[in-house]
């Protein structure tokens, strides 16, 4: 009895001393009174204290992923044992923003961190999947010690709650918020642009943080002082709203499906030292939505049958989308059912309605359980598609498409420039409902391709002769891209007369290929092996230009890769282009007029002409000194890269002098310019032809001239040729003593002034925050043979000015051709300063 009593007092460790100790069982009054004053003594900053004195009752408590309490203005994260070192995504975003500093949505950073319990502190560690070797290999020891994890923030713990459901840790982050942590805040490249010194913390503050199943979000606001404001410069800083969403991410990655640059998709990559490679290796696996067969379907699915996926991919339109529209963006997301079943898959991709308030006062579409099509009341054009996957595996988790407001704006711009012509729903500045239903949807489309995992795939529409964009039955069944995912936009080719031809694409051959390499399930191999049947699929269409990625170009080199383009013949198809334009000019003021109102709509759609007719200019001038890209493997034959052909060369020039650089008298329309502007026409068609000259007279453009000629000989269209037909085109009324007009002449000396540049400025560097998205041809200007070219063409048109100004007898143009020969004088014999 007596032992069983001791047991119960905790007093096991004197029984193995001794029963019979006095000192055990005697009262100790002055010890018993240094335990009470223990007891009644203050905590020191930094202890541990009792759940109920740091967690009160006036605690504002949201459960999920975390339970995050509010007290007053501090947050607490409530963390449970189980999710320590479980690694999660954190996302950081623009939630609200000032003019001219990005857009809300706008993605920032995206890291994995890891929550870890070490003393009496609670360390959140940043996480790299950069590099990898399997914990079963001898190197990856080694991996470990060169991926140290760093501490992005250290908190005290202040609390324990230990119950028989769960132990929980309880850690005060209100810093992390408040302060400028900047991995969750405004990235280091934009602060010096802005000249951002610090965050001014008195004007800093946490808006909300929530808790769901999966994820937490927390949205701030973060004011810093800013020696170069885009906007509200009066303040001397910035303000905006970020957003930061930590996502649990799954126990079990997803299998990989590995990258192939033969088809285009969103990926990313990871250097595994465990390859059996004598050198570090790069794997690059796709972003895709985890779409599995149910077991019990997988009989079904290899004898061809569609089954259902064990969890399809929905979309919710958002509650503050307008109801007329609701239909059509549904109809976009729907629209990607054709692609799934290509790949297995029925009912894969859903779009619902959400929930109301009434039936889920919960639901919210910051629950990152749920992808929503958000709309935004901005008047941004615009709509994007990002999403959020797992590092480790490429799975997609969730996805929030942006839909901005304005963006009917830009459909109304678009379909009015490029179908009005032949399109009576389009000739005029508010479309039917329907119409631009069909719009929004188009849209939709295109922006779930992205979610999806597809990027833009720039090099579709050239699979189409121009010629078939004007026949009703073919584009009825093929759209004007085998892509969606082109920026092929609307059929600007087709002509009066053509009949019903169809406006835009579809989902199309190349989206049904694309989804089904990158979804279609191979039950029972590994990411490794399937290898060998995802490039079976690509080989069945080698060479087949409507299954050809193109990739997107910042500074176009592949000419057959363009934004905004229609067909396999640029030159045709902006001729077919123009032509439209022209019937659309004289009837501007017609399509655009309404009583009681201003000018603003016309003023807005003449520049849409003018921005039109310069894409033109681009498709076609961007073939000059243009490179072929079309990737290959060893096992296909052909080269990757191939320069354009020169008769093509010489169509391209030919219509830029005729189209471009001759006057093009009609856009230059007084009625309309008598009713948007006082001046400026002068100056806007200088604008477009000096835009369009200096693209061809770039440093890149012309070193793949030089390298054409030396690897193709006579075969190629060589920088001779070039500067040759160029010079002869500008200056043809030298020639042909004709007088000059004040169009030619500006634009003459605009060829004068950049052939200076070219004497004596050296190529621009690449900022190093752009190399990775920027492609052109390096070369080292005083090393090359582009400044003897550019001395003697200088020479030659010296020589022939200097003999027209004698001949011609127009005042105007004879003291032009003087400047230009005087000008010339001066590059050729600079002054030097003593």
């Amino acid at each position: 009895m007596r032992y069983s009593y001791l047991m119960r007092l905790g007093f096991v460790g004197a029984m193995a001393v001794g029963i019979s100790s006095c000192a055990v069982f005697q009262p100790n009054k002055k010890a018993n009174s240094k335990t009470a004053a223990a007891a009644k003594k203050k905590p020191e900053k930094g202890d541990i204290q009792p759940y109920s004195k740091v967690i009160t009752k006036d605690a504002k408590s949201d459960e999920g992923l975390f339970t995050v309490h509010k007290l007053k203005e501090n947050y607490f994260y409530e963390i449970p044992d189980s999710l320590f070192n479980r690694e999660m995504l954190m996302v950081t975003r623009i939630a609200k923003t000032a003019t001219n500093i990005g857009f809300g949505g706008g993605k920032q950073n995206t890291q994995v961190l890891r929550w870890e319990k070490k003393d009496k502190q609670v360390l959140l560690r940043v996480v790299s999947h950069q590099i990898y070797a399997a914990d079963s290999l001898p190197i990856h020891e080694a991996v470990v010690n060169s991926n140290f994890e760093p501490i992005l923030y250290s908190f005290p713990i202040k609390a324990f709650k230990k119950d028989s459901i769960a132990n929980n840790t309880v850690i005060d982050v209100t810093e992390l918020f408040n302060k400028d942590v900047k991995a969750l805040g405004f990235p280091e490249s934009r602060r010096k642009s802005y000249k951002i010194s610090r965050l001014d913390e008195k004007r800093s503050y946490i808006d909300t943080i929530r808790s769901y199943p999966l994820n937490v979000e927390a949205r701030h606001i973060k004011t810093y002082n800013a020696g170069a404001p885009p906007s509200n410069s009066s303040t001397g800083s910035i303000s905006l709203m970020m957003s930061n969403s930590m996502i649990l991410l799954p126990k079990e990655p997803m299998k990989r499906r590995y990258f192939d640059q033969r088809v285009g998709w969103f990926a990313r990559g990871q250097v595994d030292y465990g390859q059996d490679a004598q050198k570090s290796k790069t794997l690059t696996y796709l972003d895709r939505w985890r779409l599995e067969v149910k077991d019990e379907d997988k009989a079904k699915f290899e004898r061809g049958e569609l089954v259902e996926p064990k969890k399809q991919i929905v979309y919710y339109i958002d509650r503050a989308t307008p109801k007329k529209w609701r239909l059509y963006i549904k109809q976009g997301i729907e629209d990607w059912q054709v692609a799934f079943e290509a790949a297995g898959f029925k009912n894969a991709i859903i779009a619902k309605d959400p929930p109301s308030v009434e039936e889920d006062p919960d639901w919210s579409p910051e629950d990152v359980r749920y992808s929503v099509v958000r709309y935004l009341a901005s008047p941004i054009p615009n709509a994007n598609g990002p999403h959020v996957s797992d590092p480790r595996s490429g799975e997609i988790l969730e996805s929030d498409i942006n839909w901005y407001h304005n963006v009917m704006t830009l459909l109304r711009n678009w379909f009015f420039i490029q179908t009005a012509a032949i399109n009576p729903d389009a000739r005029g500045v508010e479309f039917k409902d329907e119409v631009m239903g069909r719009l929004i949807r188009f849209v939709s489309s295109h922006e779930v391709g992205h979610t999806l995992g597809l990027p833009h795939n720039m090099g579709s529409s050239v699979a189409y002769p121009v010629e078939n964009l004007r026949d009703p039955e073919f584009t009825k069944k093929y759209g004007t891209a085998p892509s969606i995912m082109d920026y092929a936009r609307f059929n600007y080719v087709a002509q009066p007369g053509d009949g019903d031809v169809a406006l835009m694409p579809n989902i199309g051959i190349y989206d049904k290929y694309a989804i089904k390499w990158g979804y279609r399930p191979i039950l029972n191999e590994s990411a490794k092996d399937e290898k060998e049947t995802l490039d079976a699929w690509i080989l069945e269409h080698a060479g087949d230009p409507m299954y050809r990625f193109g990739k997107q170009q910042s500074g176009v080199i592949d000419p057959s890769s363009q934004t905004e383009d229609l067909g396999d013949d640029a030159v045709l198809a902006s001729q077919y282009g123009i032509a439209n334009l022209k019937r659309i000019v004289p009837n501007l003021f017609e399509w655009t007029k309404e009583d009681g109102k201003d000018y603003e709509d016309l003023e807005t759609l003449y520049g849409q002409v003018l921005s039109q007719y310069n894409r033109y200019m681009g498709h076609v001038s961007n073939n000059i000194g243009g490179v072929y890209e079309y990737y290959k493997t060893y096992d296909q034959d052909g080269a990757v890269y191939t320069h354009v052909p020169k008769e093509k060369q010489e169509n391209a020039m030919k219509f830029i002098q005729d189209e471009l650089f001759t006057t093009p008298e009609w856009l230059i329309d007084q009625e309309i310019f008598n009713r948007i502007e006082f001046d400026g026409n002068l100056e806007r068609i200088r604008g477009y032809q000096v835009r369009t000259l200096n693209n061809i007279l770039d440093f890149g453009r012309m070193a793949r001239l030089l390298e054409n000629e030396e690897v193709n000989g006579s075969k190629a269209y060589g920088l001779l040729d070039m500067m040759t037909d160029l010079r002869e085109g500008l200056f043809n009324e030298v020639r042909n003593g004709k007088t000059i007009n004040r169009y030619r002449r500006n634009l003459q000396r605009a060829y004068i002034e950049r052939l200076e540049m070219l004497m004596t400025e050296e190529q621009s560097a690449i900022p190093a925050a752009y190399r990775r998205y920027v492609s052109r041809s390096n070369i080292d200007v005083s090393q090359s043979d582009i400044r003897p070219v550019v001395r003697g063409e200088l020479e030659t048109l010296q020589g022939q000015v200097k003999r027209a100004s004698n001949r011609t007898g127009d005042k105007m143009t004879k003291y032009h051709l003087k400047d230009l020969a005087e000008r010339i004088d001066l590059i050729l014999n600079p002054i030097t300063k003593p």
